[in-house]
């Protein structure tokens, strides 16, 4: 184990989305197997700071020389500090961001991470910075250290890249084609998650419903999913993100069908427009996106099913839009990740001349105020519902007044609720992150739910699990769970709440 009172310190910033912050979660694995100790949770800053760039939308840049702009002063003042820039951007960009900031020591891309502390090690002994960029993948991220970012909770990739051609997405010449796991690693990987605590694991991929193309099993998604019901321990498995043109019956059934596959889909729409969509090159039309919505729900009636929507598309009509609103209305969105077109350069779309900002600015506003109307009422749905939730990890309080925590139900909602008078959050008998409790939903809001019935007579009941067992050998000092030995994926882990889709800058092992 690394001895923490003299190994110098890191910080791993995340700008991206859930495949970014794994990514981080190895760059933090691999800096603590290089003899690294993660910095204070507070700490802005360390001995090494890592950015790990997005590069989806346009503000990427402006996101990431913001932070390397506030980070030159304080590197100045700090001798010996070295400043690493990874991730999609870093892919993309590659020499220009040493030329916009001549302070970073180095430059790694998406394909190559496993360099990180060879490349911080040339930079301090060569005194100059160092830039590596490989054009295709060379270690599965999969197999490197990890400092796991959740005691409770992990993601598990099962490929990286997409073979997909979107008009508007830079992300298949960031991240190469398709490349799958064995189904055998993959479950291998779950099982020793789960043997160090985890109860919910997250399937990630850039296209999961291609899986098993590479090495010829069609089907080898469904199987996937099916086989995860077998681990025992395992309460949650959740994936991210299908494709709708590659989606199949056979992942509805598996989801049904297997217990611990939770009720829970992002399926991107982009567009309610069949003329928009053939324009971005989605290879499916809105009424083959609306029957897989239908099959979903008539499944599993209560399914959360959340999307990607893009406004704005070069060319998109005010009837194109109103198309979006109506496949928005049928589909009843749980909730939906907005966004402004974004041009990138490097893809198709790029030169294509752009909608004025004022008509995309007022179409956005009524997609967003139409789906706070949908969610809020499918929050209402959940009024007077027993549920049972993933305790999140750090005790998730709402606010002091009330002394709630939080956690999420079957399908990913968040739910606030309250525990029996005189058991606060601190309490011994208190739900610790990980555990499972079942609660009556007694309030709805737009995009939480509120469960006071431990306080009005209802339901309430904790299931105590491993993951809660680990949190608390955490706290008592007894498990290292972040500390640089064994837990988590060849490396160590920490916990720390992650949000979906949305693109957020967060620190990891910090």
């Amino acid at each position: 184990m690394t001895d923490t009172t003299l190994a110098p310190t890191y910080v791993v910033r995340t700008l991206g989305c859930q495949m970014n912050v794994h990514d981080s979660e190895h760059m933090a694995g691999l800096l603590e197997d290089a003899g690294y100790a993660a910095a204070a949770p507070d700490a802005e800053i360390a001995d090494v700071v890592v950015i790990n760039t997005c590069a989806v939308r346009e503000n990427a840049a402006t996101r990431l020389y913001g932070n390397l702009g506030q980070l030159a002063s304080k590197k100045a003042a700090r001798p010996g500090m070295q400043i690493a820039v990874g991730g999609c951007l870093a892919q993309k960009d590659r020499g220009e961001i040493l030329d916009k900031a001549p302070w970073v020591d180095v430059v790694f891309g998406t394909h190559n991470i496993d360099v990180l502390p060879a490349l911080l090690e040339r930079a301090r002994h060569n005194a100059e910075a160092q830039v590596e960029i490989e054009e295709s993948l060379k270690v599965f991220p999969s197999t490197l250290p990890s400092r796991r970012d959740a005691i409770a909770s992990g993601w598990v990739s099962i490929s990286v890249g997409c073979n997909n051609t979107c008009t508007f997405c830079i992300v298949p010449s960031l991240r190469g084609k398709e490349r799958d796991r064995r189904p055998g690693e993959i479950l291998a990987e779950v099982e020793a998650l789960v043997s160090q605590g985890a109860v919910e694991v997250t399937l990630l991929g850039q296209n999961v419903n291609s899986y098993g193309v590479e090495f010829g099993d069609r089907g080898a998604f469904a199987k996937l999913l099916r086989a995860c019901g077998d681990i025992e321990g395992l309460e949650r498995v959740r994936f991210t993100s299908p494709h709708p043109a590659a989606f199949t019956d056979d992942v509805i059934e598996a989801m049904a069908e297997t217990p611990n596959v939770m009720p829970s889909l992002h399926m991107p729409l982009q567009s309610g427009s069949d003329r928009v969509l053939r324009a971005m090159r989605r290879s499916y039309r809105s009424e083959r996106f609306l029957g897989i919505i239908d099959r979903v729900r008539a499944k599993m009636p209560d399914a959360a099913i959340t999307t990607d929507i893009i406004v704005g598309f070069p060319g998109e009509t005010e009837e194109d839009f109103q198309e979006t609103l109506r496949v928005v209305e049928a589909s009843r969105f749980t909730s939906a990740f907005t966004f402004q077109y974004s041009p990138r350069p490097g893809t198709p779309a790029y030169d294509l001349e752009p909608l004025p900002k004022a008509v995309v600015q007022e179409r956005f506003e009524r997609l967003i105020a139409l789906q706070d109307r949908i969610t809020l009422e499918d929050s209402q749905r959940f009024t007077g519902r027993t549920v049972e939730l993933l305790v999140l990890d750090g005790g998730g309080r709402k606010d002091d007044a009330s002394a709630r925590m939080s956690g999420r139900e079957e399908g990913n909602r968040l739910v606030h609720f309250s525990l029996p008078e005189g058991d606060g959050p601190d309490g011994l008998g208190a739900p610790r992150p990980g555990d499972l409790v079942t609660v009556e939903v007694t309030k709805a809001a737009p995009y939480h739910l509120i469960a006071d019935s431990a306080i009005e007579g209802g339901a309430y009941a904790v299931r105590r699990t491993r993951a809660g067992d680990t949190w608390d050998a955490v706290q008592r000092g007894e498990h290292s769970h972040g500390g640089g030995d064994s837990c988590g994926t060849g490396g160590s882990a920490l916990a720390g709440p992650v949000g979906l889709g949305m693109p957020s800058l967060r620190r990891v092992g910090a």
